[in-house]
């Protein structure tokens, strides 16, 4: 060979080395976290910053494929339930390590299921296995082999597996030792977090060559929409999860090939009032907003049509309830969206006492009917949204003051000062089932949000969704579980403790050079496979 003709070869088998690392094995994934992150202990996931760190660092037994919503293998290699739906069983796969070193058995699973079912916990996560009193066993047969035993059936139980990341029950390093494809490795409150590809993660693809394919993963911490769509435009983010229905149009005139639609999806936005008795409102508006005849004459007086139209652009359709129509099985076909009728809610406030004067709506003591709607500074959809409704409110008389906060300002009004009137907020699904909205419904829950952590139900309604919940909680058959969600879903409607106003459509943003990304409806939308991305 010419010396010519050998350094062109030389360059070419170069190239398509620079070529195939640049695909599998280097690189680094860009995109933002809309909030910062309030916890790294996976058990205590309870808002979706810290759930996308735990769906990218945690190690599950099982995993839904979110594009086929099929249950697959992950540290357990194969599982038993019960008939009676109380014990499973897990064959764990051998030779895997935590991303420090520690070597990973059954006795982790044992440590995570025991911390994840402790009362005084807390965990969301453990709720959804809360179907009856009493405590859980678990009985270690084999370093690769554990039984896990609970007091009363749990309906889909191996399912509900796909939220318990596995914990370590010697490391040092506590929960920062993980056992999913990357690490936390560096983490700036308010700027960013960087989390670099686990050294000692399990799998392979099927030529044996180690996953993940790319590095590391960037996740700048940025509210700000407008900021996070620049920042994609020039190329400096390579995904965006949840794409807002203004920029998905803006984008797909210019770039139809970067926009993804994969139809209406799992979430809500929706609103609701503080009910909490111990808050610091007045007395007179705390008596609105515990009566079911307010809130449902303002669920009349909201125009979901326009919200839909409006504000999201056709990409939203009203909502009904706890569940979207995508979710197919679980959804009540026979609730339909609340109409919008501000005679009929002016008509039933006035049924109790309520009355008009000179436009204004006073209640039976002369207190004009006023309160501030809460929503996250950063998000115009929810502003807009909220400016809507103040306009459609003040048809009937109500005055509506439209207050933005930044988003750990808001969770701290809300989870523990309970200083505010009502609050506009999306609900994030993550998965199918209802026992995945167990940390809503039930009445002693954090996340029951109206009037969290109630040692007792405080009304009739709520003592019966606590008692269908777990009646679903623990049924192995479907036909009761789906009687019992759908009445839970029409009492939801009955009573209106969430104003469920619309159901987006499932948007996202994938740049050219990301490889494998394949958005679906459920989330993680667009890193559900983050394992197999790779970078051009």
């Amino acid at each position: 060979m010419c010396t010519q003709h050998r350094k062109s070869f030389l360059i070419s088998i170069a190239a398509c080395f620079i070529l195939a690392g640049s695909a599998f094995g280097q690189g680094e994934l860009r995109f933002c976290l809309r909030s910062e992150p309030k916890t790294f202990e996976p058990l205590k996931v309870e808002d979706e910053a810290s759930a996308t760190i735990r769906y990218l660092t945690g190690g599950v037994l099982v995993r839904m494929n979110r594009q086929t919503q099929a249950l697959e293998p992950e540290l357990a290699q194969s599982w038993k339930v019960s008939k009676d739906g109380k014990q499973i069983i897990f064959k764990l796969r051998s030779g895997i390590s935590f991303s420090d070193g520690t070597p990973f058995s059954a006795e982790d699973v044992a440590y995570t299921v025991q911390q994840l079912m402790d009362p005084a916990l807390h965990s969301p996560t453990g709720d959804a296995f809360r179907s009856g009193p009493g405590n859980v066993e678990t009985k270690i047969i084999s370093p690769t082999q554990i039984s896990i035993t609970f007091p009363a059936p749990v309906a889909g139980l191996d399912h509900q597996f796909d939220q318990v990341a596995i914990m370590s029950a010697h490391s040092p390093k506590k929960e920062m030792a993980v056992l999913g494809p990357f690490m936390v490795d560096d983490y700036k409150p308010g700027a960013s977090l960087l989390l670099k590809r686990n050294p000692n993660y399990w799998k392979t693809d099927e030529q044996g060559r180690h996953l993940p394919y790319i590095d590391s993963i960037r996740l700048d911490i940025q509210p700000n929409r407008d900021v996070e769509m620049l920042r994609f435009k020039r190329n400096e983010l390579d995904l965006i999860n949840t794409l807002d229905s203004e920029y998905f149009d803006k984008l797909g005139a210019i770039s139809p090939q970067l926009v993804h639609d994969a139809g209406p999806s799992l979430d809500s936005e929706q609103m609701w009032f503080n009910e909490v008795a111990k808050s610091p409102l007045p007395a007179y508006k705390k008596a609105w907003f515990r009566s079911e005849a307010f809130r449902r004459a303002i669920s009349e007086a909201i125009n979901r049509e326009d919200l839909s139209r409006v504000v999201f652009r056709g990409h939203a359709q009203p909502a009904v309830g706890p569940v979207s129509p995508a979710n197919k099985f679980w959804f009540n076909a026979k609730l339909k969206p609340e109409s919008y009728s501000p005679d009929t809610a002016l008509k039933a406030l006035q049924a109790e006492g309520f009355r008009m004067e000179n436009g204004t709506l006073k209640d039976k003591d002369g207190n004009a009917v006023v309160f501030s709607i809460i929503t996250n500074s950063g998000n115009k959809y929810r502003e807009r949204m909220a400016t809507m409704i103040q306009d459609d409110l003040q048809k009937i008389g109500v005055h509506v003051n439209v207050v933005t906060l930044d988003f750990p300002s808001l969770i701290e009004r809300m989870t523990q000062s309970f200083d505010y009137e009502a609050i506009l907020l999306g609900l994030t699904n993550v998965g199918l089932d209802p026992n995945e909205q167990m940390n809503v419904w039930l009445s002693s829950s954090d996340n029951h949000q109206w009037n969290p952590s109630e040692k007792a139900p405080e009304t009739a309604w709520e003592a019966e969704i606590d008692k269908l919940m777990r009646e679903q909680a623990s049924s192995a058959d479907p036909k009761k579980r789906k009687e019992a969600f759908d009445r839970v879903q029409e009492i939801v409607f009955e009573e209106a403790p969430f104003i469920y106003l619309v159901n987006r459509n499932a948007l996202s943003a994938v740049a050219a050079n990301v490889q494998g990304a394949s958005p679906v409806i459920l989330v993680p939308q667009t890193y559900w496979n983050v394992e197999r991305i790779s970078l051009k």
